[in-house]
């Protein structure tokens, strides 16, 4: 009876959940689509708190088991929101996807960079949205024409250099060839840019 009533539980956190993200991006401003899904969740978190302690059906789980089921939402909500709205909204698998239905189905592989330069960084604004979100992040502050880095930001990107030369893969496929091209992409920068700050 107890694994019943958690399971219904759930499924009130869910409906919740899915109602308080509609109520966000129907009716509320959005800075950052994240962050807007994890707000969604503690919103609903907070409504399912009062169902979890307040309805009489519930009370046949005690304190114990309603904290283990809270956890559990928490969590159950987390994973949602990062794995929904902010993949679909960031991710490139789905624009290639999305962009080969657009296109009947079908693309030339020799196309695929200038689709990407061309198409996918225009029609997503991706320049705005990073910077929007670095911004609201606090790890970049936008001073006239110069992006520069906060002290946040310094560590996040000194972190992801470390994690990415020595926690990827050395050897990952990239289109039938295994290379660590990636754990230092840098490696193929312009050595003297014209784009930096004085």
């Amino acid at each position: 009876m107890k694994i019943l009533i958690a399971s219904l539980g759930t499924a009130v956190f869910l409906l919740i959940v899915v109602a308080s993200w509609w109520v966000a991006v129907n009716w509320l401003p959005v800075n950052v689509v994240f962050y807007s899904a994890l707000y969604s969740v503690a919103a609903a978190l907070v409504l399912y708190g009062a169902v979890l302690w307040l309805t009489p059906w519930m009370n046949r789980l005690n304190s114990f088991e309603k904290l283990q089921q809270f956890i559990t939402c928490l969590l159950l909500g987390y994973i949602l929101a990062i794995s929904i709205p902010t993949v679909i909204d960031r991710s490139l698998s789905f624009y290639i996807l999305e962009k080969l239905q657009q296109r009947g189905g079908g693309i030339q592989l020799s196309k695929f960079e200038q689709i990407f330069t061309g198409e996918y960084m225009r029609e997503h604004r991706l320049v705005d949205i990073r910077l929007t979100e670095q911004s609201e992040s606090g790890t970049i502050r936008i001073e006239g024409d110069c992006v520069r880095l906060t002290e946040k930001g310094r560590q996040l990107a000194s972190f992801s250099r470390y994690f990415r030369q020595h926690w990827l893969p050395k050897e990952r496929l990239l289109r039938g060839e295994y290379t660590d091209a990636l754990i230092d992409p840098f490696k193929r920068s312009d050595q003297a840019p014209n784009y930096l700050c004085h």
